[in-house]
């Protein structure tokens, strides 16, 4: 077990004080340094983070890296920090994408240019706190200010409706994580003042009050999912959010709410957790299937792309509640797969409407005549996005087909329709965005990517290609992490 590094706390500060550097230079003047830096402080925030893989001890099932210092010695609060299998990929993944948003925003952003970096920024270790925070009290600190940034990113950046989505989002987050609050409260009681996260997994609870506690946890977590039926504010945040927010949102914060789950729900309240998977996979299995059909009949690309991100988080709950080492490490590789694809997606969205100015599919027709270099790369991801084969959108959902198999041939049948919906809706967006004769003279008069389009979409194509045909290198760090949470769940923990 790795200790008294401090790569944990680089990985949170070094792209914050970048973004605090980066709100500095507001000047219109200074909207190429403020780019530059902030380039610079994203790629920092990534090689700090990289250690992080490179020095895991997958063998080793307990929390790596870790560092703990006296934070509110009065009330026990911690600023204490690690990672395991099951958190730190998501680190990297935050990181990477950080990058991502910073190169898609260079010439797209042209007002407030250092204040919407500096959000990035910001945002990016505060994401990074919440997967590397041990302590409960430091962890909520996180989880909620990472809700700040991502709210000015919509409000202000966002489209006509952005106020609206804006306070929509914020008020949804906002009231679940009440609950967890509550219940977080509870557990320090009922540890005798610890804000530990570990001893929080090992108190003793009864039926009643794990039950209590899964739902306190679950009303924060399933909206940030988001499950059926809370869901509502996704496709509204995503239409109205600017490109770099849509890809945050679907490829990282969407991945805290299941992760959340997994730290909170499954290891506190084992029993409760195992007495309603039934629910659980009943909601995830709603998910897959009836937003799967949401998605087909959307006609903006944006809010298409939203539908089909909770389909595919359905998955993930649906694994996570299946309780077998394939389920859970199947929603894990979704989770992460889903962070490569469904970024992707949006810039490929963002590609087009810097130059067209519309999200809607009836705009478009015969892409391919005008963008040929594009329209590989977003036939590519469309691909991916419907699980197909040799792609990342493929390794996860088989795994949780196959876990799912495990439990219930008629889990296993339902998830399964998925390959049939996400490729429905997938392809016909791209049949009538990408194929055909040219429809009208916007699409016409297109100019295929530049070098700065062509970098972050093939990064990601390299991503996804690669975890698609060579998933292990993920697979192997959330193995041993994974069975021991297994096993944590099956002793269970009854007074």
């Amino acid at each position: 077990m790795q200790s008294g590094s401090i790569y944990l706390s680089l990985a949170i500060w070094v792209p914050i004080v970048a973004g605090i550097v980066v709100l500095a230079l507001h000047a219109d003047a200074q909207k190429g340094a403020a780019r530059w830096l902030a380039l610079l402080g994203s790629v920092a925030g990534l090689l700090v983070a990289v250690p992080l893989w490179t020095g895991f001890d997958s063998g080793e099932a307990g929390m790596q890296f870790v560092e703990r210092l006296n934070w509110i010695p009065r009330f026990n609060i911690h600023y204490a920090l690690g990672v395991d299998g099951i958190s730190m990929p998501f680190i990297l993944l935050n990181s990477f994408t950080t990058i991502l948003v910073v190169i898609a925003a260079w010439e797209v952003i042209e007002t407030k240019v250092s204040q919407y970096l500096a959000a990035f920024l910001i945002m990016s270790g505060l994401i990074n706190g919440v997967f590397a925070a041990t302590d409960a009290a430091l962890f909520y600190l996180f989880f909620e200010a990472m809700l700040i940034p991502m709210f000015l990113i919509i409000g202000v950046w966002g489209g006509p409706n952005r106020v609206y989505a804006a306070v929509k989002f914020f008020l949804y987050t906002l009231l679940g994580s009440l609950l967890m609050l509550a219940a977080l409260i509870y557990l320090y009681n009922a540890t005798n003042g610890s804000f530990d996260i570990v001893d929080f997994h090992r108190v003793p609870l009864g039926a009643t009050a794990q039950t209590l506690l899964f739902f306190a946890f679950f009303a924060s977590f399933s909206v940030k999912v988001p499950m059926w039926p809370v869901h509502t504010w996704l496709p509204d945040a995503h239409v109205e959010a600017p490109t770099g927010g849509s890809v945050v949102l679907a490829a990282i914060t969407l991945k805290i709410g299941a992760y959340g789950f997994l730290r909170f729900n499954l290891p506190i309240a084992p029993d409760a957790s195992q007495s309603l998977a039934g629910f659980m996979i009943a909601l995830s299995l709603i998910a897959v299937i009836y937003i799967g059909f949401v998605a087909l009949v959307q006609s903006d690309m944006k809010k298409l792309i939203a539908y089909s991100s909770i389909s595919h988080m359905g998955f993930v709950t649906l694994g996570f509640f299946i309780f077998n080492s394939q389920g859970i490490e199947g929603g894990l590789v979704q989770m992460i797969s889903h962070g490569f694809i469904s970024a992707a997606m949006f810039l490929c969205v963002g590609v087009l409407y810097d130059r067209v100015h519309s999200r809607e599919i009836s705009a478009y027709g015969g892409v391919i005549n005008t963008m040929p270099k594009f329209a590989f790369f977003a036939v590519l991801f469309g691909m991916a996005n419907a699980g197909l084969p040799a792609t990342s959108g493929f390794v996860g959902e088989f795994m949780v087909i196959l876990g799912a198999m495990r439990v219930n041939f008629w889990y296993a049948f339902a998830a399964a329709t998925t390959l049939i919906l996400g490729a429905a809706y997938t392809l016909w967006m791209v049949k009538r965005v990408i194929f055909g004769d040219i429809a009208n003279d916007n699409v016409k008069a297109l100019t295929d990517v530049n070098g700065r389009e062509m970098l972050f979409l093939s990064i990601l194509a390299v991503a996804v290609i690669g975890m698609g045909v060579y998933p292990y290198p993920f697979t192997d760090v959330m193995h041993a992490s994974v069975n021991a949470l297994l096993d944590h769940v099956a002793q269970g923990k009854l007074k």
